[in-house]
């Protein structure tokens, strides 16, 4: 929060600020499976290393409290629990917001995010979620606990529910004009039963340029200079969910 403070980041919009805590962790490891290395659910907080989930949330959580002048550790690990968890409260490993389509939905409900989708004249279309449910043993706190595999079929039932606006990846540079540097982008997959594939940020490039900045599973975090090009070459992609970051400050 140092860096924020002497970088004067509270008085810039929202989207720099979110790009700016971004650019500071370019070069931070990819490290996967931090939220499940333990058999009980725990508040997992780590900046030396993100999936892709949780760099998007880390820089979230602090742009939050950044904008408007809070800097503390313990309204940072607030802003976490209530991005990562169902109403934003913590209660076992079902209240964690697993499928990031549902992410979006109930970050929206509580005004972290707004998903800009349909403003995109992005398509809508409900799938059926059950990716979890159907790998259970990939999954270490379902492969061995009846109670917590039956929470998330459950869960999966009612999010299938959700109608997804995502933008077809062969469109995505045409709402280049109206997307900001910090909005969240998550990759919309047609593997079935799964709904996001991998995320990460809006990057404005020096030149104007969209680009998307994330954890990469090939090593760390880095920047990919062109948003369509890199959806392009994902595998089984079929384009990208959008949501903007919401100004705490109105």
């Amino acid at each position: 929060m140092e860096y924020a403070i002497k970088q004067n980041l509270s008085e810039r919009p929202m989207a720099e600020i979110m790009q700016a805590i971004a650019d500071y962790f370019i070069g931070t490891p990819y490290k996967a499976g931090l939220l499940d290395q333990s058999n009980q659910e725990s508040l997992v907080i780590t900046l030396d290393g993100f999936d892709c989930v949780l760099f998007v949330e880390t820089v979230l959580a602090m742009a939050r409290g950044i904008a408007v002048e809070d800097y503390s550790y313990l309204t940072f690990v607030n802003n976490i629990r209530n991005q990562r968890y169902w109403n934003g409260k913590m209660n076992g490993y079902c209240s964690r917001l697993h499928y990031f389509s549902e992410w979006i939905a109930d970050n929206q409900r509580r005004d972290n995010i707004k998903d800009i989708g349909v403003e995109l004249g992005g398509e809508r279309v409900k799938k059926p979620l059950f990716f979890m449910s159907k790998n259970r043993w990939e999954y270490p706190q379902i492969a061995s606990n009846d109670a917590n595999y039956q929470c998330i079929v459950n869960m999966e039932d009612s999010i299938s529910k959700l109608k997804i606006s995502y933008i077809p990846y062969y469109k995505i540079s045409s709402v280049y004009s109206q997307l900001k540097a910090g909005d969240i982008v998550a990759v919309a997959t047609e593997i079935n039963g799964l709904d996001v594939t991998h995320t990460g940020l809006v990057y404005r490039n020096s030149d104007g340029n969209i680009g998307i900045i994330h954890a990469s599973p090939a090593g760390k975090v880095t920047v990919a200079y062109d948003l369509e090009r890199y959806i392009w070459n994902v595998e089984s992609a079929i384009g990208i969910l959008v949501a903007r970051p919401v100004d705490p400050r109105g």
